[in-house]
C-alpha cells in the first residue's frame, strides 16, 4: 500500500469526523480499509513464516515450513 492511499484513508477519516461522508466516500473508505488490513495481515504472515524455532532437544525448524506456508524469499 502506498503512502498516497494511507493519506487518503486519513483524509476520509478526518472528514467523517468533521462533516460526514457521502455514500461514495464511505464506499471508498471501506475499500481502502480492507486493502490496508489485508496488507498488514500479509506482512505479518510473511514475518511469521520466516521465524525459526528451537525444540528443547536442540533441533531447529521453520514455522513456515512446518505449517506448509513458507513464502519464497
Amino acid at each position: 500500500m502506498n503512502q498516497q492511499k494511507i493519506d487518503r484513508i486519513n483524509e476520509l477519516y478526518r472528514k467523517s469526523r468533521a462533516e460526514g461522508l457521502t455514500e461514495a466516500e464511505k464506499t471508498e473508505q471501506a475499500v481502502l480499509r480492507k486493502e490496508f488490513v489485508a496488507n498488514i495481515r500479509n506482512n505479518l504472515k510473511a514475518q511469521l513464516d520466516r521465524i525459526d524455532m528451537q525444540n528443547p532437544n536442540g533441533s531447529i525448524y521453520n514455522l513456515g515450513e512446518k505449517y506448509g506456508n513458507k513464502t519464497a524469499n
